[in-house]
């Protein structure tokens, strides 16, 4: 991608609001249509959101995507729908034992509630407070019990095999997903609330360690660094999938769920690698020394604990910026076999509207909001040239995707975020009449991370506090 140094984030203003202002009148829109019978609506088909069953991932998107709106317009009908939906329908993912998604369905709404009333932008109410933080506790207790230890063996492995291990997907105790790394930050929020998974015996099971374990296993094996690990070993690959044997905990092979192969990129698992990294970053900045003591010195030297979040995002970020289109939007994945027939492309912008194989614009809301992270994390920390390298490619990308063709326009579609794909090797996704691949459709996920990036530079431009999850 071509990044532009010029860009600011006050140019992106107009953009930002002309977003919001489309984004209310969607969320009405599925708010008015949706029968709550149906379950959680999960991407558009002919610009109608519909469902998909396969898991209940993405109404934590829904709701939270009103709360995002109330923040940024202050118009309160939206809170209403966020509040209201969180208490009457949330319930059951606090406690849901089927999925790895708890930080996606519980942070986006018992978390941004109770992060808007602690910053003071909804009047302050204890039950209601106390009810928010029970949910993410419990929430954070659930995701950390799904729990399949190691044997770490790998020599980039940052940990021994005592207490290695990862927060397995729903595909079963098996399966390491790339996704889960976003979805920690419930058991940080967990952590910071003083909650512990009680185990047999009364044994209570530190939800920070659990964090910190499943992280280092994804960086080990689920991330590449260009150091000889197989044939296909480029620094910045991610696998969407990690298998590993339940019975003697040993690493078997990578793999892929909606990716073209296990030796390619599925770049939304790219995106969730960077953005779950950098923001892991930005909390562990926050934790004092008594709290990351009892970890400082499990490999047997005083490494900061953070190291491997560090180098995972910079090669991940560095791999993106690479193997991503001029305009900084990725294609679904960056070993499609269709991309040998369009030529150069990553010197051109991305192609939404070729005939041999589609973008994916929710990649892009996703990564970008990494890249800003990581840029504000490593400025921060002394490194003002790589990091305003970073944030640079976080605008460029934003300022892409807050404009046609991938702004949602239209008020007879209901998604806001266009050219979205759900999963491409399955056929799962809407192909337009008279078109070869899918295009032109939304994803609950894709909106959701638009409005989360549009907010996080809203809140730059306004010069409020920096978006946070904790």
């Amino acid at each position: 991608m071509h990044i532009n140094n010029s860009l600011t984030v006050q140019e992106l203003k107009p953009n930002i609001e002309r977003l919001f202002e489309l984004s209310g009148k969607k969320i009405l829109a599925i708010e008015e249509t949706w029968p709550a019978e149906k379950g959680t609506p999960v991407f558009t088909v002919a610009g109608t959101y519909t469902t998909r069953g396969w898991t209940e991932w993405t109404q934590g998107f829904q709701f939270g995507s009103a709360i995002l709106q109330f923040e940024a317009t202050g118009d309160e009908q939206f809170l209403e729908i966020g509040r209201q939906n969180t208490i009457e329908k949330m319930a059951p993912h606090v406690t849901h034992i089927g999925v790895h998604d708890h930080g996606f369905n519980n942070v986006s709404t018992y978390g941004n509630l109770r992060r808007l009333m602690r910053e003071g932008a909804i009047p302050w109410n204890d039950a209601e407070m106390h009810f928010y933080e029970l949910a993410l506790k419990a929430s954070a207790a659930v995701q950390a019990s799904r729990w399949t230890p190691i044997r770490a063996r790998l020599k980039s492995a940052p940990t021994g095999e005592e207490g290695a291990g990862y927060i397995y997907s729903f595909n079963g105790p098996h399966s390491l997903f790339s996704d889960t790394i976003r979805s920690l930050r419930v058991l940080g929020l967990g952590h910071t609330l003083g909650a512990v998974l009680m185990g047999e015996g009364d044994v209570p099971i530190s939800l920070l360690e659990r964090l910190l374990h499943h992280s280092e296993t994804t960086a080990a094996y689920n991330v590449y660094y260009g150091e000889g690990r197989d044939a296909y070993d480029l620094r910045g690959r991610v696998v969407h999938e990690s298998i590993f044997n339940t019975n003697d905990g040993n690493y078997r092979c990578p793999s892929t769920q909606q990716g073209y192969s296990p030796f390619t990129t599925w770049t939304r698992g790219l995106a969730w690698i960077i953005t779950g990294y950098a923001e892991q970053l930005e909390f562990f900045d926050t934790l004092n020394a008594a709290e990351l003591a009892p970890f400082l010195n499990r490999t047997g030297t005083p490494v900061p604990v953070t190291l491997h979040m560090r180098k995972a995002a910079e090669a991940t970020a560095d791999f993106y910026i690479e193997n991503t289109a001029q305009d900084g939007i990725p294609y679904w994945d960056t070993g499609a076999p269709g991309l040998a027939q369009l030529g150069n492309y990553l010197e051109a912008p991305a192609a939404p509207f070729n005939d041999v194989e589609p973008v994916d614009s929710s990649a892009a809301a996703i990564a970008a909001q990494g890249l800003i992270r990581l840029g504000n994390y490593l400025k921060k920390h002394g490194e003002p040239t790589a990091g305003q390298t970073y944030y640079q490619a976080g605008l460029t990308v934003a300022n892409t995707l807050f404009a046609a063709p991938y702004l949602s326009e239209s008020d007879a579609h209901q998604g806001l975020l266009l050219h979205s794909v759900y999963h491409r090797p399955n056929g799962w996704d809407y192909v337009p009449e008279g078109r070869q691949i899918p295009c032109g459709e939304s994803s609950m996920w894709g909106d959701y991370h638009a409005r989360e990036l549009a907010l996080l530079l809203w809140r730059e431009i306004e010069g409020k506090p920096y978006l946070t999850f904790f």
